[in-house]
């Protein structure tokens, strides 16, 4: 996947952003390790991309280093803040392994699901607008 070239593209360290028309966020993950200051920076320049509004995420997954304990307890804590659902397209398997070490033994705080077909997710994203 590659960013359109007929909308504003919004660069940081975590991911790659852009609003599609149907005003879901996607984001082209990169793959530094997660850290409580990164994903702090991320969410604010998720929140000056939509102005302050929460909306559904899909997100091209990357391979990228286990966050530790800490930053995972904050991502849990502010997913909610700052999105409506969130889906996440991979490699069968990878969300899989993403789910259960950012969540395991809880639920997610928003709804997720993943996804082998972008097509398929932005329509199932279509309800949290």
């Amino acid at each position: 996947m590659t960013p359109p070239t007929d909308r504003q593209i919004f660069e940081g360290e975590i991911a790659t952003y852009w609003l599609d028309d149907d005003g879901i966020l996607i984001s082209l993950s990169k793959s530094p390790r997660r850290t409580v200051g990164n994903i702090t920076e991320n969410i604010a320049l998720v929140r000056q991309i939509t102005n302050n509004k929460k909306v559904p995420l899909l997100i091209y997954l990357s391979n990228s280093p286990v966050p530790d304990k800490e930053t995972r307890r904050f991502v849990t804590k502010e997913l909610p803040n700052v999105y409506t659902a969130m889906a996440m397209v991979s490699k069968p398997g990878l969300a899989s392994i993403i789910m259960n070490v950012l969540f395991k033994l809880k639920q997610p705080p928003i709804p997720m699901k993943n996804f082998t077909d972008d097509k398929q997710a932005k329509e199932w994203l279509k309800q949290y607008l």
